[in-house]
């Protein structure tokens, strides 16, 4: 072993010599030579300071996803992450040793340990075998929809201003029946004096976003916005032996719509900003979230759908929560957000073109140096081996290693139906969202405005959809009524509603009552 492998080799021992409870990531590769000494471990107190997992198709990833989930439950954290291919059921399900997987255990100096994982299976909308997750439209929010609709700007602001009446006239939306009711109102005779009241809404934009919608509801989309609406706090359990539960969110079945799966995803993680307390510095997160093919976030995204994100990022982090990007290449990522992930592991990056060349150049530049060539590492990596830096326990970057992965103890592919089964069967989540519920909302009580009165001695005074549905359930809380008509009276102009708009979150999704 020569001097400059000699230095690397200590600088990895000491790097990463954590005395906090920690991840065990791996051990060190040198000179394509497995370092039992060196084990490379991520703090589990630093995983609130967000990462990247990252690397070309093929080279990892997902093992690695498993890896670290199966480790956060075990140290009682929950974790939330998403099942595109369905590989990461096998979660719930012990693994079987092999010679191949017991042999690359032994090189790192461990021993294979079956283990089945506590896991909570979902799926958007109605999956085969996990609980329902819907949102309510109110509670996904205007930003979140037009970015599911993929509108432009200046349509994102009409969305939200008819929002703004929905919610100034108590009509809740529960799904996207009830928003196409709004828009088809608001579009009719009898709503034409509101459309222009709300001021900056044409009825050509209008109908651009109705199209949309009925566009959405063609291709069975509409299966995601509903009642019961999925509270984000289930998230957070913690079974009986000290287990965090692992929260997988099936989605094979919306692999042709990505940008509503990525956006679902995001309304997820705002909706638990807005729900969790402050925390401050934690021993170790209350929930870690796995945000994959986070690519996708960013893709013809507008300036305000960005800004929430970047927010979101940077503010979660003081609710306790992990929040980890899965893509393929880091330059996917806007800088303001990759600034704030420190701890990378980063597979094997595919170098074919001129434009790979250029993304490698970049990449190399996150990673500090050492002596490890990140040109030969991040090129020549195998599967199963990342290149890894994290922030140590005092916030500094470690030494960049060279990582062969260890390996999880659940089975490392799907699982089997009979496990899939008896999982959905247990699940304290299921009794209570399993069955879809069509409550009164915005298009019945449209509905029952545009329906003729009925014949009664005395006619009473016309009232508006709020007033002839005071005692109905509603989501949240909302704003208080004008004396006269609230269209009627508003002075103000489009920038401003859109401004109150957005502080009812970080997306202008709203927060919710459940009253039933």
């Amino acid at each position: 072993m020569t001097q400059d492998t000699n230095a690397l080799l200590t600088s990895l021992v000491e790097g990463y010599n954590f005395t906090s409870d920690s991840l065990d990531l791996g051990v060190a590769l040198i000179d394509g030579k497995v370092e039992p000494t060196a084990p490379i471990r991520l703090p589990l107190k630093m995983l609130n300071r967000h990462g990247l997992v990252a690397g070309a198709t093929g080279t990892g990833k997902t093992v690695t996803l498993q890896l670290m989930a199966e480790q956060l439950s075990k140290a009682g954290v929950p974790v939330f992450l998403a099942d595109i291919k369905g590989d990461l059921s096998g979660l719930a399900q012990e693994a079987v040793a092999s010679e191949k997987l017991t042999a690359r255990l032994a090189e790192q100096g461990k021993e294979f340990e079956p283990r089945a994982n506590p896991v909570e299976f979902l799926s958007l909308g109605e999956g085969t075998h996990g609980t329902p997750v819907r949102a309510s439209v109110d509670a996904f929010g205007p930003i979140l929809l037009a970015r599911v609709l993929e509108l432009n700007e200046t349509q994102e602001e009409c969305l939200q201003l008819i929002f703004h009446y929905a919610d100034s006239n108590k009509l809740p939306l529960d799904d996207l029946s009830d928003v196409k009711s709004v828009i088809s109102y608001l579009l009719s005779d009898q709503g034409a004096e509101a459309l222009k009241n709300l001021g900056g809404v044409s009825s050509a934009t209008a109908s651009v976003i109705l199209r949309g919608i009925t566009i959405m509801q063609s291709q069975g989309l509409d299966q995601f916005f509903g009642q019961p609406e999925f509270d984000t706090s289930d998230f957070l359990q913690v079974r009986e032996d000290g287990s965090g539960v692992i929260n997988v969110l099936e989605l094979p079945s919306v692999n042709s719509q990505p940008m509503l799966f990525s956006t679902f995803l995001m309304w997820l993680l705002a909706d638990l900003f807005e729900d969790l307390p402050e925390a401050g510095d934690l021993d170790k997160p209350k929930l870690v979230f796995f945000l994959d093919e986070a690519h996708l976030l960013f893709k013809d995204a507008t300036k305000a759908f960005t800004d929430s994100i970047i927010n979101t990022v940077r503010l979660i982090r003081s609710k306790g929560v992990g929040l980890f990007f899965i893509t393929q290449s880091p330059t996917d990522l806007p800088d303001e957000v990759l600034g704030q992930l420190g701890n990378r592991i980063q597979h094997a990056v595919r170098v074919f073109t001129a434009k790979d060349q250029s993304a490698l150049k970049k990449i190399i530049q996150t990673f500090p140096t050492n002596g490890v060539d990140l040109q030969e590492a991040l090129t020549q990596a195998g599967v199963g081996e990342a290149v890894i830096t994290v922030l140590g326990e005092k916030g500094a970057p470690t030494p960049v290693a060279w990582t062969k992965m260890s390996s999880p103890g659940s089975n490392i592919g799907p699982a089997s139906p009979e496990v899939l089964d008896a999982n959905l069967k247990a699940s304290p989540l299921a009794a209570r969202y399993a069955a879809a519920v069509d409550r009164e909302s915005a298009r019945e009580m449209l509905d029952a405005k545009a329906a003729p009165p009925a014949a009664t001695p005395e006619s009473a005074p016309e009232q508006a959809p709020a007033e002839q549905h005071e005692q109905s359930a509603p989501r949240q809380q909302r704003a208080p009524k004008a004396e006269q008509n609230p269209m009627m009276d508003m002075a103000v102009d489009a920038a401003t509603m859109i401004g109150r708009e957005l502080i009812h979150g970080m997306f202008g999704n709203r927060k919710r009552r459940r009253r039933w």
